[in-house]
């Protein structure tokens, strides 16, 4: 399981900063600038939701996602779903979530608690992956 102390290591490896910010209304940004990425994460945001917000803005560093405020909708949506996408994966592998259900781990609390995330991010990662394996099917 990835907490929060990989997620920075995981950072400091690919040289993207990682700084604790004001940022009240969307609560965490990433952006790219010269090269770089930089993510800022509001200093209200603590456990489970600092470590979702802190995958999700690296998902757009490691995939490269960023979009600007001109982007036509259909064009955010995609890119937030790359970020979303990497940072599940990254979170809640898809092995590991197949193993809690077989264990009898099947409500969005019980999950979320397990791997330390939000239930939103539960519920992203089993959009996410219903999507992915019924394509394969």
């Amino acid at each position: 399981m990835t907490d929060i102390t990989a997620l920075h290591a995981l950072a400091d490896d690919h040289n993207i900063t990682i700084d604790r910010i004001t940022c009240p209304k969307s609560k965490s940004m990433s952006l790219s600038m010269n090269g770089n990425c930089y993510i800022g994460i509001d200093k209200d945001c603590i456990g489970s939701e600092e470590l979702a917000r802190t995958a999700h803005e690296l998902g757009h560093c490691e995939t490269g996602a960023f979009y600007n405020r001109y982007s036509k909708h259909n064009v955010i949506s995609k890119l937030e779903y790359k970020a979303d996408k990497w940072a599940v994966q990254k979170l809640i592998p898809y092995d590991e979530l197949s193993e809690a259900f077989e264990k009898g781990y099947t409500e969005k609390w019980q999950l979320a608690e397990l791997f330390g995330v939000t239930e939103q991010l539960i519920e992203r990662a089993v959009y996410i992956y219903k999507a992915m394996y019924s394509q394969n099917t």
